[in-house]
């Protein structure tokens, strides 16, 4: 009788430097599956995953925060309007405009030949 150990297979948790989450290696099945991956595997493993999801959704809801105060104390969101600096220039004018195109000549019945 042989012995058989198995070993998990293991796959890279890419982590995240922006929330602190170290890169690790991490047995397949705690990863999630994700289609739209080569390997159908996602890139984190589940627990860092939520981590990283749960630390987007804070600084999203810190933004929209920020957004409002702005509002409130001006009146007018900080990027509704635009430094003087960064508004386009007016488009310049076309040199020369369309004519009218000339009148169409009154139209000939079927298998007549108009008359000019």
């Amino acid at each position: 009788m042989r012995d058989e150990t198995t070993t998990p297979t293991l796959r890279r948790c890419i982590g995240s430097a922006r929330f602190g989450i170290e890169p690790h290696e991490a047995p397949v099945e705690e990863f999630p599956r994700q289609p739209s991956q080569r390997d159908g595997l996602a890139r984190m493993c589940r627990v860092h995953r939520n981590e990283y999801t749960a630390g987007l959704a804070r600084d999203a809801k810190a933004r929209k925060a920020a957004a409002s105060a702005d509002v409130g104390t001006t009146g007018v969101a900080a990027e509704e309007v635009p430094p003087a600096a960064e508004q386009p220039a007016a488009a310049p004018e076309p040199d020369q405009k369309r004519t009218r195109r000339a009148s169409a000549p009154e139209h000939a019945a079927i298998g007549e030949v108009a008359a000019e």
